[in-house]
């Protein structure tokens, strides 16, 4: 699986961005697909996710009602719309997929097997 986003920019706050990733290879072999961050200084954490057999979302509370994760199955491609953005919300934005259903998933982080390569999301006036 090969995983690639973008999307990122800069945005002022209370603005809106929307990141996207392509998916490539098995993807008829995946449990779900995340969108996770990192902040400067900061240890990635988890932001939403989509369980693929179902179309189940997932949400940190960090950003529950403001970023929407879908997904377009003839495009391979997985969204992730974020509206009223804060300056807290500024990260590189990474997607991941994972295999297999594992404990902790989808807020752990090393439940993830495949990641893209991150993309910046800057928010500030």
């Amino acid at each position: 699986v090969q995983l690639q986003a973008s999307g990122g920019g800069l945005v002022q706050p209370g603005g809106s961005l929307r990141l996207s990733c392509a998916v490539s290879g098995r993807t008829f072999s995946m449990f779900g697909m995340g969108w996770l961050r990192q902040a400067p200084g900061k240890e990635r954490e988890f932001v939403a996710a989509m369980r693929w057999s179902d179309g189940s979302t997932y949400y940190a509370d960090s950003v529950k009602g403001r970023f929407t994760i879908s997904r377009d199955n003839a495009k391979n491609t997985v969204w992730l719309q974020m509206n009223s953005q804060k300056p807290e919300d500024t990260a590189v934005y990474y997607c991941g997929a994972a295999r297999n259903y594992g404990l902790g998933w989808p807020r752990d982080v090393r439940r993830y097997d495949y990641w893209g390569q991150g993309t910046l999301v800057t928010v500030s006036s």
